[in-house]
């Protein structure tokens, strides 16, 4: 087989690299979003775990003014997990998603016309 008779679809090469390279960054992106919830999560039981551990051998729990610091930093810990995990029904990436193709669609009809 000659060099000349073989047949390389440069095009669709280059942009299946450039499909692959996009995911493998949205996919890093992505495990870096969940490292960073966990390792908050994980702080937030260390700290909070620590906090009522102290409030006990200083109070015996008479008051426990741990929690107050749980619900603040947990309030923090929800927001996290609502965006790491794309929990936001109302501006969500799939809501993203459908607002783009939404106006990409609108371009074209407008586009069309002109």
């Amino acid at each position: 087989m000659s060099i000349f008779n073989c047949h390389i679809p440069l095009k669709n090469n280059t942009m299946e690299n450039f499909d692959k390279q996009s995911k493998y960054i949205r996919a890093k992106e992505r495990v870096e979003e969940l490292k960073k919830f966990y390792g908050n999560l994980f702080s937030y039981i260390v700290v909070i775990s620590g906090l009522a551990l102290v409030n006990y051998f200083t109070t015996g729990f008479g008051y426990m003014w741990f929690l107050w610091a749980a619900f603040g930093w947990g309030i923090g810990i929800i927001f996290h997990a609502l965006k790491t995990f794309d929990l936001n029904p109302f501006f969500g990436k799939q809501w993203e998603q459908r607002k783009i193709e939404e106006f990409m669609n609108e371009d074209d009809k407008t586009q069309k016309w002109k």
